[in-house]
């Protein structure tokens, strides 16, 4: 008995950790896996909205998992023990004169592993832990101060920064006095970096465009694996150099993108410190506020726990860990596939792939929803085969969807029934208080294409009610909603959405604990009178009858 429980005191004492420790996890070969419009986190078994540039196990793919990565043949990084994929969005160039699109080169990806000084223990990712960082549709700055925040004690995290070296920082990469809607704003502690994309050139020695982009390490084994919204945080400060995470979460490995990109090969091409800049990530943005990254853990987990206990190699690169387990790639051969998605996304383009919206600083919002081009890919549902005859008239029908909007009566415990006009849905919780002049008009289904679509997101800061009913009813918005405990979203009517159970509404807000601000994929909805107007689109088939014999321009289908 004493044995054990001095065992255990030294398990104790060695899970502590009293500074950060780390090691560069480092690729091999030549270049990225494979480019194209893959996410299995956030569209799994479908064509993504955007373009990704990706890096790790060979078996990634629409559908992977972590147990389909470790039964991969070959692996980018160079770690044998690591067959964990790893991606971001593919950047592009965007030519001033013509309008064209041109990708532009990844130079090189290093991926940082953290130990941080902690009392908890750290382990070893588990196998097919989804990950996501940054947000994909905002195209409004973090905050108007420039910093980086990881502390989620310390206010509002921002995990992204932008990092331009450059041999004369005269005049500077990001505008003075820049507030982030007009322009990127800079760090205060290091000229080089900054929020948002430069409007510069970034010519310092083999350091090109940088991505700094940084993930949670506190997983939420209650949350689960797949669900990448709610299954990670960032752990909290306890002073003396520690972080830890909220008791029954466990602490895994703090990693960290570090993407560079070819962007000298475009200096001759724009004109920098004018006001603008060339650069557009694949989803549209123009601002570099939408920078984001995913993973799906494939570690041998003996092999990674090892090195959290044993190394801190550092910039010397995670190949020179002691003891390191299972051996480097070094000498195999380059590890590429090609993409499930047949389409171009290289080359010169005439628009982005998936037909993304250029948005930001001047030319648009982000898109609620950003439109899918869907070409041919593996996984995607086959071509119909019914396709209309031609017949002997020499006439043809011609088949076309459209999308028509029809609205529905909800309420709770019965089916919606379809109307033709908009209909008023009426949750009101009697029992909860009015706040900022709105009234509760219940819990409403939330979806990818965003059922509050007027503004998704504001920068409010740590998120309550009041502060996203307050700033929804100030730019002349209807609805006002929370979801996730820190998320706003306002809009004049519910789209594709549905009244839920209560209970799915029930997350405490992050600016007010003793409330709650929806949901995973819920959404706390509150109106001036209390009433929600809920509309869900259709789609039916038109067609129309063209004869062939019909010339000129009066013949073109209309």
């Amino acid at each position: 008995m004493l044995f054990t429980a001095t065992l255990a005191a030294l398990i104790g004492a060695a899970a502590a950790k009293d500074g950060r420790t780390f090691a560069v996890l480092r690729h091999h070969g030549d270049g990225p896996l494979m480019t194209g419009r893959v996410d299995p986190v956030v569209n799994p078994g479908v064509v993504s909205s955007h373009v990704h540039t990706v890096m790790g196990a060979s078996n990634f793919g629409m559908n992977a998992t972590g147990a389909s990565l470790k039964t991969s043949s070959c692996t980018t990084a160079l770690i044998k023990g690591d067959l964990s994929a790893y991606w971001f969005p593919q950047l592009y160039f965007q030519d001033p004169k013509d309008g064209h699109f041109e990708p532009v080169e990844l130079f090189y990806m290093n991926i940082y592993y953290f130990f941080e000084g902690t009392n908890d223990q750290i382990k070893a990712f588990p196998t097919g832990l989804k990950m996501v960082s940054g947000n994909a549709l905002t195209r409004d700055p973090p905050n108007t101060d420039g910093t980086q925040n990881l502390d989620p004690s310390k206010g509002p995290v921002n995990p992204l920064q932008w990092t331009c070296p450059r041999k004369n920082f005269d005049p500077p990469s990001w505008p003075a006095g820049s507030d982030g809607t007009k322009a990127g704003i800079q760090s205060p502690n290091n000229k080089g970096s900054g929020i948002g994309f430069p409007f510069a050139t970034c010519d310092g020695y083999a350091s090109p465009l940088r991505m700094d982009l940084h993930f949670p390490s506190c997983y939420n084994p209650a949350a689960g694996l797949e669900n990448y919204k709610e299954n990670m945080a960032f752990p909290s400060s306890t002073g003396n150099n520690k972080q830890d995470c909220p008791a029954g979460w466990i602490h895994v490995p703090h990693i960290f993108f570090e993407v560079y990109w070819n962007t000298p090969k475009f200096d001759s091409r724009w004109t920098q410190n004018q006001g603008s800049q060339p650069f557009v990530l694949a989803n549209g943005d123009r601002t570099g506020y939408s920078g984001h990254g995913d993973m799906i853990a494939g570690w041998d987990e003996t092999v990674l726990q090892q090195i959290i206990d044993n190394c801190d190699a550092g910039d010397a690169g995670m190949d020179k860990c002691p003891g390191l387990i299972g051996g480097l790639n070094k000498d195999a051969p380059s590890c590429n596939i090609q993409s499930p998605v047949s389409e171009q996304v290289d080359g010169l383009l005439t628009k982005l792939p998936g037909n993304n919206p250029v948005s930001g600083w001047g030319v648009g919002s982000a898109p609620a929803a950003v439109p899918v081009d869907t070409p041919a890919a593996s996984s995607a549902a086959p071509a119909p085969t019914d396709a209309p005859a031609v017949s002997s008239d020499s006439t043809s029908t011609v088949w076309e969807t459209v999308t028509e909007w029809n609205t529905a009566t909800v309420t709770p415990g019965a089916a919606p029934t379809t109307t033709g006009t908009p209909i008023a849905v009426n949750g009101t919780d009697s029992t909860l208080p009015d706040i900022a002049g709105f009234k509760y008009a219940g819990c409403f289904k939330d979806g990818r294409d965003r059922a509050l679509a007027g503004e998704v997101r504001p920068n409010l800061g740590q998120v309550t009610n009041t502060n996203c009913i307050t700033y929804c009813k100030s730019k002349g918005w209807a609805l006002a909603g929370t979801e996730y405990g820190g998320q706003c979203y306002c809009g004049n009517s519910l789209a594709g959405s549905e009244l839920l159970e209560e209970s799915a509404c029930a997350t405490p807000c992050e600016g007010e604990g003793s409330e709650t601000c929806g949901g995973g994929w819920a959404l706390s909805v509150y109106s001036a009178d209390g009433s929600a107007t809920v509309v869900s689109k259709v789609r039916r088939h038109l067609h129309n009858h063209l004869a062939h014999h019909r010339r000129g321009p009066s013949a073109r289908r209309r």
